[in-house]
């Protein structure tokens, strides 16, 4: 009976933890006592009653872990062995596949794979859904419990069957690594045009690009323009994300958040500290763009910095406050929502762009041997000018060109962008 009553008093303890967070700043909801003693009893059949022992711990954790998971998919409980891989994304090393994961339809779903991941190398995309992990089906299974199964020592092997629009479900074979995500790669796509890509908000990613564009600026100083893209970006750390904003503007409200308590509340402002406020850039997103990479487009996109292109982001714009229990347990809990400067709400609605682009592929037509222009005609008049008739045109990057249209069309908006102020 004293045993009995321990897990009633633990079951109890729990209820009001959670409680408390929850009511804090709200007195006009007290703890319903008498769902709080239906909760002690079912405690008590299961534990008297089911088929095997099950210790009190684990009967509360997953108690726990079941208030949580049906509150919203980013909701979660979270024990010793998660801390550490809490931290892990922030910092920018971690063992796995590379690959951030959601929940939809009760199966796990891929938001994206970060580059140049075992994940990315495989051809994981945005929106697949993940079936099974090792031939173990992963219905109804918590997105943190199945990256806990993806995640194992580098060289192991993970087999995912995947579920994709349009196919029948196939398996893919993944060798983990540790995986080390670059913060900030940049390149020149050709003279005075710049491409920058963020994989991942990380804690430094906001200092790394910001001293990326200066890096670009001081190589072509007659710079016109940047691509930003943030495709498959899956987010990270805020902090970061408002700093590669604060690149580009030199005052007004970044982001906001509103939520139930005061400490909810909180906005974000750029500084006067510029490293771009002239240089006009484009915005590239996708269905994979998520959380911070959606502060970003939505921060240019209000403050009509830059031009938005592609597809309507993913639409996570919730934010989590991770809660101590205890020494080694917390609950990961939404607490608030993300605004743009302009009010509008990110949450299941995500960016859509300024300019929808779809993904493809294109290719260069070969020139009709039959086909002349008129400097081609034996004997045809110079023109007075001076100018040469063969004129070459400036040389894209190849991948430009005939792998990845959007950046393609980005880098055209750009140059149409430069002729009219030209003009």
């Amino acid at each position: 009976m004293t045993r009995l009553r321990s897990a009633q008093t633990a079951a109890l303890c729990a209820l009001l933890s959670i409680a408390g967070v929850l009511h804090a700043q709200d007195d006009a909801l007290p703890l319903p006592l008498d769902d709080v003693r239906l909760f002690t009893e079912a405690l008590d059949r299961i534990r008297m009653s089911y088929v095997e022992e099950i210790d009190d711990r684990t009967l509360l954790e997953n108690a726990i872990r079941g208030m949580l998971a049906n509150l919203d998919p980013h909701s979660a409980f979270v024990d010793g062995r998660d801390f550490d891989s809490l931290q892990e994304t922030t910092t920018g090393e971690f063992g796995g596949l590379g690959i951030e994961v959601g929940q939809e339809n009760g199966y796990i779903l891929v938001i994206a794979p970060i580059d140049d991941t075992p994940a990315d190398r495989a051809g994981l995309r945005s929106g697949d859904l993940i079936v099974a992990i090792d031939n173990q089906p992963v219905r109804d299974m918590l997105p943190e419990d199945a990256a806990s199964l993806m995640r194992g020592e580098p060289g192991t092997e993970v087999t995912l069957t995947i579920s994709r629009d349009g196919l029948e479900p196939f398996d893919v074979e993944i060798t983990r690594e540790v995986i080390a995500v670059s913060s900030v790669r940049s390149r020149l796509l050709e003279p005075g045009y710049a491409y920058a890509r963020i994989p991942i908000f990380q804690l430094n990613t906001g200092k790394d690009f910001q001293a990326e564009v200066a890096g670009l600026l001081e190589e072509d100083p007659e710079l016109k323009g940047l691509v930003l893209d943030l495709r498959n970006n899956p987010g990270g750390v805020l902090q970061a994300s408002v700093d590669v904003v604060d690149a580009f503007i030199d005052s007004g409200r970044v982001v906001y958040t509103q939520g139930r308590l005061r400490e909810a509340a909180t906005e974000y402002f750029a500084n006067a500290e510029t490293v771009a406020p002239d240089l006009p850039v484009v915005v590239l997103i996708n269905g994979g763009s998520a959380s911070a990479a959606e502060i970003v487009a939505g921060a240019l996109q209000d403050h009509s910095r830059a031009v938005v292109m592609g597809t309507r982001s993913f639409g996570k714009g919730s934010v989590q406050s991770v809660l101590p229990l205890d020494g080694d347990r917390a609950i990961k809990l939404t607490t608030s929502l993300y605004y743009t400067p302009d009010g509008r709400s990110i949450q299941a609605q995500g960016i859509e762009p300024d300019i929808v682009v779809e993904e493809a592929f294109i290719t260069r037509r070969s020139r009709n041997v039959a086909q002349f222009a008129e400097a081609d005609l034996p004997g045809s008049l110079e023109n007075e000018n001076g100018a040469d008739g063969n004129i070459a045109p400036l040389v894209s990057a190849a991948e430009v060109l005939t792998a990845d249209y959007p950046l393609n069309e980005a880098l055209n908006l750009l140059k149409g962008l430069n002729t009219l102020r030209s003009r």
